[in-house]
């Protein structure tokens, strides 16, 4: 079973893609930026903008029947070399915890040039022990 979620968001429809797909116990979060109601939200900061970018993530979890407790790999794209520990600071603040296996990446840049991060988040939901 294959279980596809939508955040309204405006690159979903024009770019052919889904906010989050459910295929069995695998669920996979499409790149989230700190893009709240179509606008970039706190320019300049790194730190806030992946937060806002996880909680976008999980949201769309949750959506699925997921948590932060399934979260079994990340991958943080970053634009600055610099924001490194911030954007790892802030990651930590939502999986110190957790521990999934994860990846931050310096890229060229994004859609638009006040995205600072971008996260891509997937999550398992099986039957094993936590």
């Amino acid at each position: 079973m294959i279980r596809r979620i939508s955040s309204g968001g405006p690159w979903e429809d024009a770019f052919g893609y889904s906010r989050a797909v459910l295929a069995g116990d695998l669920a996979m979060v499409s790149g989230c930026t700190a893009t709240v109601d179509g606008e970039v939200v706190h320019e300049g900061d790194a730190h806030e903008q992946t937060r806002t970018a996880i909680r976008i993530a999980l949201s769309s979890l949750e959506r699925l029947g997921l948590g932060a407790q399934d979260v079994v790999r990340t991958r943080m794209y970053i634009t600055r070399a610099d924001d490194a520990t911030e954007v790892g600071r802030a990651h930590g603040d939502f999986f110190a915890a957790v521990r999934p296996a994860a990846s931050m990446l310096i890229v060229a840049g994004l859609l638009d040039p006040r995205m600072l991060v971008e996260v891509e988040v997937d999550a398992y939901r099986g039957s094993g022990e936590r």
